[in-house]
């Protein structure tokens, strides 16, 4: 095949082919020379066979992926893709089977651990995505509401609420021609993720006779299907919080023909069930027990002494539709109509999308596929013996005019009809607050908004410790510099520091009190599933909702404040500044423990959101894991940034050449003019 790679100074594959099968089989082949390693373990993350090399850790995730049935769901899916986007997808795996041996022959870790790689089937790329997604709908939430209203009662079942551990997020935000200074639109924002290493976003250029599409692309996935400039048009999306997924409480027999599950109105139902085995480096193998109701695989035993089991019920298992006809349409997209055409056959994960277009046109929606259901599934683990807790058809969803802003930060809004639990609306206000002061905004003067450190969320911790009385001079002290605190952030910023003790001591100290002792004790079930489960960290997402709650009345809120408050005082520490303890700490499929990550601004409910667990550590694992700004006016002015390289091999100069400007919030440009780009030699 005919196709030509250049790079610009950071890297960045920008690539030309004669048509959109060569160029989708280039993108293959350039992703598996930059990125075979992340490939290869994304490829295996899927199939569940990633402690064949990475060793017993790695087997609750590989028997999870198992159980759920991710490989044969994407090989349904495949199966049911329409012939051209069928082709288009199996391009893109010839081009990554093309070049994943020179690729891995770049990358040490391979011989390291003994990884050799292996031919992709075409349904990979979907396994991949359905890999990465699996969790963003928060199902093992419903776990922990279940244990809440055991030892709180059903009212307090969504008393914890709030932006948790294992959530993904977003900022996003769309302005419109009448208050930028180009009088076109930006769009701009920042998805929030697990940082990794390599990168979970890869920035490229497509370009074909049919399409010029810049953007960032999820390695292993064609297209660009989150972030993209076509020229013409632009988009964007955040995480919609929506509720997608069921668990159903399953009773099982065994039958004279294997096993049974009790469904509705009393019938038993056989369950397909056969044994998988996990190889496992440096252990011995694991049998892993598959098995499927009519509701979905089970993927949770011996989570209670019920005897029962829970499967789950998750869109494109039921669908065979992981919403891939749509990459291959955004690319084509000239206009909002086109993208919101596009997005029309969007199912996994429920979105919330910007787009702009070069005419003026805007569009703030909702796209994915949200199953209509009774709203106790929302909730809780249901009984699959029930009638009324099947599904029935498919929720139509929302757009919305863009008045002034539209602003997307996970908080309710446009998806409230689709969801349970939402991040607190501090970063969409602030967002708001921020735009509003303006209305000349260039691209550049978005990284003010994307690096804002202001923590809304501190005022009730604040205002609580302002009505303490008979604290001790020490205590006092540390108190009175809090209240006289700027609330921000601030990587240098030594009250930021100390903000962060006495949450963490108030924290621990409200997991520890009797009121909560019901959720205290440790999570069964799945390990893949405990971050949702602890009830320390729990508590610190949620902890301006638990201050303000009266659904815990005998919790002596300035007692633990006040304990808190002296804990800290009486450590007699001076803080150091807010980097130097809220460090980048990315997750590596193989840690490198030499390696030194830098310091960071923010905190979680931060629109610079850079987030430990808060009572736990105060390391960062989620931040934004990438930034952009979208320019309409000029697409040669859009900007970009991701927290490493465009490379994923170690040592390489683009594989961490990002990181530094990404600490410091700062974007790098985009480079559109192919002279000012340098053309690799053929390989």
């Amino acid at each position: 095949m005919s196709t030509e790679v250049y790079r610009d100074a950071w890297g960045v594959p920008h690539l030309r082919a004669a048509d959109a099968r060569e160029l989708a089989f280039a993108q293959g082949r350039v992703t598996a020379h930059d990125r075979a390693w992340q490939l290869e373990v994304e490829r295996r993350r899927a199939q569940g066979s990633t402690a064949a090399f990475l060793g017993p850790d790695a087997v609750s995730w590989d028997r999870f992926a198992r159980q759920c049935r991710l490989d044969d769901t994407a090989q349904r899916c495949f199966g049911a893709l329409d012939t051209e986007t069928a082709d288009w997808v199996r391009a893109y795996v010839d081009g990554v089977n093309a070049g994943m041996a020179a690729g891995a022959a770049r990358d040490e870790r391979f011989a390291t651990t003994g990884l050799t790689t292996e031919p992709w089937e075409p349904w990979v790329p979907l396994g991949i995505w359905l890999s990465a997604h699996i969790l963003f709908a928060g199902f093992p939430t419903k776990l922990w509401r279940a244990r809440v209203t055991t030892a709180l009662g059903p009212e307090a079942a969504t008393l914890f609420a709030t932006d948790g551990p294992g959530t993904s997020g977003s900022n996003g935000w769309l302005v419109p021609g009448d208050r930028t200074a180009t009088g076109a639109a930006l769009i701009a924002g920042d998805p929030h993720r697990f940082i990794e290493d390599p990168g979970v976003y890869q920035q490229i250029r497509l370009s074909c006779p049919e399409y010029d599409v810049l953007g960032l692309a999820v390695p292993g996935v064609p297209g660009l299907a989150h972030f993209g400039h076509t020229g013409d048009a632009a988009w964007a999306i955040t995480n919609a919080m929506a509720d997608y997924q069921d668990l159903y409480r399953e009773r099982l027999r065994e039958g004279a023909d294997g096993p049974e599950a009790l469904g509705p109105e009393g019938a038993w139902e056989p369950v397909d069930r056969h044994v998988e085995t996990v190889e496992v480096a440096g252990g011995e193998p694991v049998e892993v027990e598959v098995l499927e109701t009519a509701r979905g695989p089970v993927v949770v035993t011996g989570h209670d002494d019920s005897g029962e089991v829970l499967s789950l019920r998750y869109p494109p298992r039921v669908s065979h539709d992981l919403g891939f006809a749509a990459l291959p349409a955004l690319l084509r997209s000239r206009t909002v109509e086109d993208v919101d055409r596009a997005f029309d056959r969007w199912a996994e994960p429920v979105n919330v999308v910007h787009a702009a277009d070069t005419r003026g046109g805007l569009l703030h929606r909702v796209a994915g596929a949200v199953p209509l259901r009774n709203r106790e599934n929302r909730l809780r683990p249901v009984p699959a013996w029930e009638s009324g807790h099947g599904w029935h058809g498919w929720a139509p969803t929302a757009a919305e005019p863009v008045q002034g802003f539209a602003v997307m930060a996970n908080a309710r809004g446009i998806a409230s009809p689709y969801g349970v639990e939402f991040a607190p609306p501090h970063r969409a206000d602030r967002i708001r607050t921020l735009l509003s002061g303006s209305d000349q905004w260039t691209g550049p003067d978005m990284a003010t908004v994307h690096t804002d450190t202001h923590l809304a969320s501190a005022a009730p911790v604040l205002e609580l410790l302002a009505g303490l009385d008979g604290l001790s001079p020490e205590a006092a002290k540390v108190r009175d510099r809090l209240l006289a605190w700027d609330r921000r952030m601030a990587a240098d910023s030594t009250e930021a520091t100390l903000f962060s003790g006495v949450r963490t001591a108030l924290v621990r100290a409200i997991a520890a009190d009797p009121v909560l002792a019901g959720l205290a004790p440790a999570p069964t079930g799945p390990d893949v599933l405990y971050p949702w489960q602890y009830l320390v960290p729990k508590v610190g997402y949620a902890l301006e909702g638990v201050l303000g709650t009266a659904l815990l009345p005998e919790l002596d809120r300035p007692a633990l404040a006040r304990a808190a408050l002296e804990q800290v005082a009486a450590a007699g520490e001076d803080p150091a500044p807010w980097s130097e303890v809220h460090r980048l700490s990315p997750w590596q499929a193989l840690p490198d423990p030499e390696a030194v990550w830098p310091g960071l601004g923010g905190d979680h409910d931060c629109v610079l959101a850079t987030s430990g667990v808060p009572g736990v550590t105060d390391l960062v694992a989620r931040a934004s894991a990438a930034r952009y700004v979208w320019d309409l006016a000029r697409r040669e002015d859009s900007l970009w940034a991701v927290p490493l390289g465009a490379d994923g091999v170690p040592g390489t100069p683009h594989h961490r050449d990002q990181l530094a400007p990404w600490a410091r919030g700062a974007l790098v440009p985009v480079v559109t003019d192919w002279t000012l780009l340098t053309k690799e030699e053929a390989r």
